[in-house]
């Protein structure tokens, strides 16, 4: 008879203190993947963007992050998409551009020399990524930046000679990576970003490209130790939602989703710079 008091009590205390609506369950929950590990500044950042929506919107718009592949690669991403258990992700250039070919183009290796020459031809071209991803079903929220990207090894590399007998790595599907590598003579290795961790430690390749904070958050840089100090090329991505979904917001938070992802995915193209 003594729990009956406790019980009566706890629900009148319960009335007057309600839940913090930001903790409530959502009405609209986003649940994202990405290959970026946990305490990445790309992940960090998400955090920081998902929790300010939630704040914004009461509690009713909530994102939810799968970070480290434990989703898969970029495909099987998008295939969990397509199938409703995944609603968006952060996606690689030359893991979404088997589905959108066009989002490769500034990955053509040594286009670039600058970030000032990489943020102009990204500002005319975004208008027309938008369109052709709305067209695939996906609401592009943000461009994520990986940066310039280096040859690393295991070994020294200084020739061309050395880089031909080398087991050079390149993301699977990646068709301008193939090309240019044919070029100089070089028959890749294509595996998933998830395997080349692996694959460095068991010596099925040897030499890799990356930037150098993603080497070190992806811990490649344990065994890829040598740098050739020349920009292969320019690396990036894109932060991407299922366009059915995000298009059950009401307007008002439709339009907080977005602002908000402006602001904090321009503040991590800042920072990643600075990595």
């Amino acid at each position: 008879m003594r729990l009956l008091p406790i019980l009566i009590l706890s629900l009148v205390v319960s009335g007057f203190f309600p839940a913090n609506q930001a903790q409530a369950r959502p009405k609209h929950l986003f649940k994202i993947a990405a290959m970026a590990p946990e305490g990445s500044i790309w992940i960090t950042t998400f955090k920081e963007f998902a929790d300010e929506v939630a704040q914004k919107t009461a509690g009713e718009v909530k994102f939810r992050m799968y970070p480290g592949g434990i989703m898969g690669d970029d495909i099987a991403m998008y295939r969990k998409m397509r199938a409703g258990q995944l609603h968006g992700g952060g996606f690689t250039m030359t893991g979404i551009a088997a589905i959108v070919p066009d989002f490769r183009v500034m990955s053509i290796p040594f286009l670039f020399h600058s970030y000032e020459e990489a943020d102009a031809i990204r500002k005319k071209i975004t208008p027309l990524w938008h369109q052709t991803f709305n067209k695939k079903g996906m609401t592009m929220l943000a461009f994520t930046e990986i940066g310039f990207i280096y040859p690393m090894s295991t070994g020294p590399i200084s020739t061309s000679g050395e880089l031909q007998k080398s087991s050079n790595w390149i993301p699977a599907g990646d068709p301008l990576a193939t090309a240019f590598l044919a070029q100089l003579e070089i028959t890749p290795v294509p595996l998933s970003i998830p395997d080349v961790h692996s694959s460095l430690q068991t010596g099925m390749i040897d030499t890799i490209y990356n930037s150098l904070y993603g080497s070190i958050v992806m811990q490649w840089f344990h065994k890829a130790r040598y740098i050739t100090d020349s920009p292969f090329a320019y690396a990036y991505g894109v932060f991407l939602v299922s366009s059915k979904k995000f298009a059950k917001l009401k307007p008002e938070h439709a339009a907080i989703v977005r602002k908000t992802a402006e602001k904090h995915f321009t503040q991590l193209l800042e920072a990643t710079r600075k990595t």
